[in-house]
């Protein structure tokens, strides 16, 4: 089986380097824009753009919005009245190829073209062999040729409308087609506008918890790669504790078959799909990044509870779980991305950021409180809310993302640098929390504090949770950015015992620029006491704090 496997593979990479050959010229562009990356920075990863840090203040779309141009032509100016930087689009299968060997790019060629127009990036989902553990976006010549295509099957016996990893053609179909698409894209795009791809969404296989097809029924019994052992041997110390778990419930072993080395539980069942999942989405994305090179990555339905097994979410899929065996059979992939949609956000952000995966957050709710979390904890690439044109203009993510922009370039610099931490309301019922950093302690207190303005000022509602980012950007020197939050100062370490404020000025950054605004002191400030954040928006304080006896 593996070595047929193996010819079926050799002769796509045939096809696909005569295709290349044949393919039209590429006009150059007039001044080539660097390609987009993923660039480290000791622990810290980041997304270069142009050359320069970025981060993705994104939205991803609905999954039918783009499939009509006059359908998206009231959401483009409705993003960009948002503030949003990225757009997550998609490009699905069965529209860019409705019939074998004929391609249709205008759908994609739209979004390239409209958020170019308003200087966006975007990041495109390939809805390929999977979509949400289902095959629903393949071509209908794909779904109708069942024999050329096979199927998943689960115990019962019965196929699903879901095609199994362990189809070599299915493989080379859609390989085939995704890079055909990075080739246009290339073609088309010199500018970059598109910065990133998504490979596939949520796969896996659900309802069992590994697909039992004749096809791979025959892998299950047959050995396990060595590619696979030889990558656990090799990081044995540094494999993650689960992965760990299922490998020594059968000592370790080295060779034998899949039952023989990971034994024959949901969790066994459930590194054999990852492998064979995992090795279809890399080839995948090998076959693109060999037009464009640009970043990649899986996203994972998520685990939504302890005692949920393996086919209650999508067995394979690139849950925490099983990021060693993503990581080696797909390599090609440069991240491996949650979408979160349970309360634990931030477990989940702790777990997606194990053994350096770079944490970006392509679905999940619209909380600016979890933005500042991901951003400020996990140095985070991006943030997107999923279904975002069904957001109100006004929404609160708009003036966060708005704030954030022209803070990027603070971002950029003291982010390698450790100087970022986030101040984040777990609860209504959390009143306070402190972190020390350069030198202080700053204790900062939630929702409405200090003096009560004027009766004729006008007073807004705290936010329901606060949150703020602390930038330590020099010696007794902070930006802080948030809202709902007040903090006040405490001396850290040797020195002087007691702390107050110099001055404390509100503004904002545009471009990483700081244009001030009023200096903040008496009533606004505690009498002097207080920097406040409680504004009806994300507000920007600079304060310069002293340490005396």
């Amino acid at each position: 089986m593996a070595a047929m496997q193996g010819q079926w593979w050799s002769l796509f990479l045939a096809w696909s380097a005569a295709l290349a050959q044949t393919a039209p010229p590429v006009p150059a562009a007039k001044a080539a824009a660097p390609l987009p990356a993923i660039q480290r920075h000791g622990a810290i990863a980041q997304m270069m753009v142009d050359g320069k840090p970025f981060l993705m203040l994104a939205g991803e779309l609905h999954n039918s919005s783009a499939s009509s141009i006059d359908y998206m032509k009231p959401v483009w100016p409705k993003l960009e009245a948002m503030h949003i930087n990225t757009v997550i689009g998609t490009a699905s299968w069965e529209l860019v190829e409705p019939q074998e060997g004929k391609f249709d790019f205008t759908l994609v060629d739209d979004q390239i073209h409209q958020a170019r127009a308003r200087h966006m990036r975007l990041v495109l989902i390939w809805f390929g062999t999977w979509k949400n553990a289902n095959a629903s976006y393949t071509p209908l010549w794909v779904k109708k040729d069942f024999r050329r295509f096979p199927r998943v099957q689960s115990r019962d016996g019965v196929a699903r409308e879901e095609l199994t990893p362990l189809g070599d053609q299915s493989l080379a179909a859609d390989a085939k087609a995704f890079r055909a698409l990075m080739r246009h894209i290339r073609a088309v795009d010199p500018q970059h506008t598109v910065i990133m791809m998504q490979v596939e969404n949520e796969t896996g296989k659900i309802g069992d918890s590994r697909d039992r097809s004749p096809i791979a029924e025959a892998a299950w019994n047959g050995p396990v790669p060595a590619a696979l052992m030889n990558y656990l041997s090799e990081n044995k110390s540094r494999l993650l504790p689960e992965l760990t778990k299922v490998w020594a419930a059968n000592g370790f072993k080295t060779s034998g078959t899949w039952p023989e080395v990971f034994g024959t539980d949901a969790y066994a069942d459930e590194v054999f799909m990852a492998w064979h999942i995992a090795r279809y989405v890399g080839k995948v994305a090998e076959a693109g990044k060999a037009e464009l090179p640009i970043p990649m990555y899986a996203n994972a339905w998520l685990v939504q509870n302890d005692e949920q097994l393996p086919g209650g979410y999508p067995s394979g899929g690139p849950v925490s779980r099983v990021h060693d065996i993503w990581r080696a059979a797909a390599p090609q992939l440069d991240l491996l991305a949650p979408d979160i949609y349970i309360d634990d956000f931030r477990g989940v952000c702790a777990s997606y950021t194990r053994s350096g995966n770079p944490l970006f957050i392509p679905e999940s709710r619209a909380s600016v409180p979890n933005l500042f979390w991901a951003i400020g904890r996990h140095a985070a690439l991006g943030y997107s809310p999923f279904g975002i044109e069904s957001l109100p203009e006004d929404t609160p993510l708009a003036a966060a993302y708005q704030t954030l922009e022209g803070l990027m370039p603070l971002l950029a610099k003291y982010q390698p640098e450790g100087q970022v931490v986030p101040v984040v309301q777990e609860s209504a019922g959390q009143k306070t929390q402190s972190v020390s950093i350069g030198g202080y302690r700053l204790n900062f207190t939630f929702g409405s504090s200090g003096r009560a303005p004027a009766p004729t000022t006008p007073r807004p509602a705290p936010p329901e949770l606060g949150y703020a980012l602390v930038i330590h950007t020099a010696p007794d020197e902070f930006v802080l950015v948030g809202q709902g939050v007040s903090m006040t100062p405490a001396a850290d370490g040797p020195g002087p015992t007691l702390a107050g404020f110099g001055t404390i000025d509100e503004g904002h950054y545009e471009k990483g620029v700081w244009i001030p605004g009023r200096r903040i002191n008496g009533d606004e400030s505690n009498g002097g006491t207080r920097a406040i954040l409680r504004g009806p928006a994300p507000g920007t304080l600079k304060v310069k704090l002293y340490r005396y006896e």
